[in-house]
């Protein structure tokens, strides 16, 4: 793995996908702060930047190893073109957020009737969650409905050699981008809020099993939106800015 301080989280990830995995166990954030140095990264976090590129090496190796014997089944996405890109996120991540943002309001409802008079932080959970529900919701039809659709646009165009010719509307995808990755560092603040107040995903020792079942959904539908908005922030977005440039006549 070539990289070096100056190399950026969110670039490692996407030529080395499966480098998430470490990214999300050091507690870096890859995907709404995606630009970040490996070298800023370390020194936040406290950790050794030799130390960590080892652990990044390690888990290239072992992908390695997995690619040879048949068994890998990461998609590569920087390869994939932007519509295809824009569908897979839409029906894995867009489809996830929508099934499991009733199933946890449910579950946080429940351990804070039975739970919150020992564990007051619950309530805080609770709302800072639904909070996120409504804005998750509106923001993926905006995508859904404004964003996606525009860069599906973009992709037909480039296949049919045709072009920009109205030099105003030039750059028409960079202000719905913005206002999506807006949306993005503040689910990711909301997010971490969570994390420090659950002590990272950890159930107190009297939790019931609702209780370490919500935790544990909590963990893994962060887990799954730091890879869906780094799929937007750090390959999708730039892709579609990139795509809108070539065409302009």
């Amino acid at each position: 793995m070539n990289i070096s301080p100056e190399s950026t989280v969110g670039q490692i990830v996407v030529d080395h996908p499966e480098s998430s995995d470490v990214f999300e166990n050091c507690g870096i954030d890859f995907c709404c702060n995606g630009n970040k140095t490996l070298a800023k990264a370390c020194t936040e976090k406290g950790i050794s930047f030799e130390a960590l590129r080892a652990l990044l090496e390690e888990k290239q190796e072992a992908r390695k190893h997995s690619e040879n014997g048949g068994h890998n089944n990461e998609p590569d996405f920087k390869y994939w073109p932007l519509d295809l890109l824009a569908d897979y996120i839409e029906k894995k991540h867009h489809r996830y957020v929508a099934e499991n943002l009733l199933i946890l309001s449910r579950y946080l409802e429940k351990i804070k009737a039975v739970h919150g008079q020992t564990h007051p932080e619950i309530f805080q959970i609770a709302d800072i969650f639904r909070e996120s529900a409504g804005e998750l919701a509106k923001h993926m039809k905006k995508e859904e409905l404004i964003l996606f659709p525009f860069i599906r646009k973009l992709v037909k165009m480039k296949t049919r050699g045709e072009y920009i010719r109205d030099h105003s509307a030039a750059g028409a995808v960079q202000q719905p981008v913005r206002m999506m990755m807006h949306d993005h560092n503040a689910e990711g603040e909301r997010f971490r809020k969570i994390a420090s107040l659950s002590n990272n995903y950890t159930p107190p020792a009297d939790s019931c099993a609702t209780y370490q079942a919500t935790y544990a959904k909590l963990r893994e539908f962060e887990k799954d939106l730091h890879q869906h908005i780094h799929l937007e922030n750090n390959l999708l977005f730039p892709g579609a800015i990139a795509a809108e440039k070539q065409l302009i006549n």
